[in-house]
């Protein structure tokens, strides 16, 4: 099973890209493809192993699956600021 890192993926829209390690084109994935209970969703450099099959438009990821865990890894951002796609929880001032 071919692996690579997510390049982006946008939660809103349900779909982003991967590079794979072997090189070439980069694979689209949709969300639909990613095997994991719960919310599905995956997060800027992290690891994937996945299939390849030929779409329309180029070659897409699918049974997407995240190495050692059923949950993607948080991605910190050392500014404080969200990824693409995220949201950040308020909290009322008193």
């Amino acid at each position: 099973m071919p692996t690579g890192t997510v390049k982006w993926f946008n939660n809103a829209k349900g779909y982003g890209f991967i590079l794979p390690d072997e090189g070439g084109e980069d694979l689209f994935v949709h969300y639909s493809s990613i095997q994991m209970d719960g919310y599905k969703t995956l997060k800027a450099g992290q690891e994937v192993s996945f299939d390849v099959i030929q779409g329309d438009k180029g070659k897409h990821a699918t049974n997407i699956q995240v190495p050692g865990g059923n949950k993607p890894r948080a991605n910190t951002v050392a500014s404080g600021e969200t990824s693409p796609g995220e949201t950040t929880k308020l909290e009322a001032v008193p």
